[in-house]
């Protein structure tokens, strides 16, 4: 079913529409679409390479957009839509140590891992759930999405065809790499920082969101 669902996502990177379908395929996938819009925005960079940042910006401030639906579920709905958008996309033993963990560290981490791979309807609806400050939210989603589209976005734009079967396979590298040179510093403090990891390890033991209601 993943399958069909991404071909047919695919199929939409030469639609006539594709910019309006790359802004909802980011808007949904920020709250509870299954299928990440990198490879779709990898497709149109491809075709438009001159357009590659333009197409960044639009699937940034759509994703930032949904989030904020995300965050809207987490605050509000987290005990009837909410637990079942994460049973849906296998996420629910995840959301207590993401709710946790963003309870720990807050700001930073938030951003560090909104530029990685991880469901970013993850984060969203856990930042709802845990209340965290909308302006905070607002800004750490602006930055790491701008983080996460932007690496599709600048490689297409660089290196061209060469780089899609490289990020089909290793976007999650990618965007690592980029995220380290940005991020290192902030997220080593905050990590790294204070009871030599205690929070960590008490994060890594939560199984139920009431440990972190």
């Amino acid at each position: 079913m993943l399958r069909r669902l991404y071909d047919w996502t695919m199929a939409k990177a030469v639609h006539p529409h594709a910019e309006w379908w790359l802004a909802l395929f980011c808007f949904v996938e920020a709250s509870f679409f299954p299928i990440p819009p990198h490879p779709l925005l990898g497709i149109m960079c491809l075709a438009e390479p001159k357009k590659a940042i333009r197409f960044a910006m639009i699937a940034t401030f759509s994703s930032v957009a949904g989030g904020m639906l995300g965050y809207a579920i987490g605050w509000g709905l987290y005990d009837t839509l909410g637990t079942q958008i994460l049973a849906a996309l296998g996420l629910t033993a995840s959301f207590p140590k993401a709710a946790c963990y963003l309870n720990e560290y807050g700001f930073w981490i938030f951003v560090a891992k909104g530029a990685t791979p991880i469901p970013f309807k993850l984060l969203t609806i856990t930042a709802g759930f845990i209340g965290m400050d909308l302006l905070r939210f607002i800004a750490g989603s602006i930055i790491s999405r701008s983080i996460s589209f932007l690496v599709v976005g600048i490689l297409f734009r660089l290196f061209g065809a060469p780089i899609k079967a490289f990020i089909d396979k290793y976007l999650g590298l990618a965007t690592a790499g980029f995220v380290a040179l940005v991020l290192a510093g902030f997220a080593a403090i905050t990590l790294l920082g204070g009871n030599d990891g205690e929070a960590g390890h008490k994060c890594d033991a939560v199984t139920s969101v009431e440990q972190v209601r």
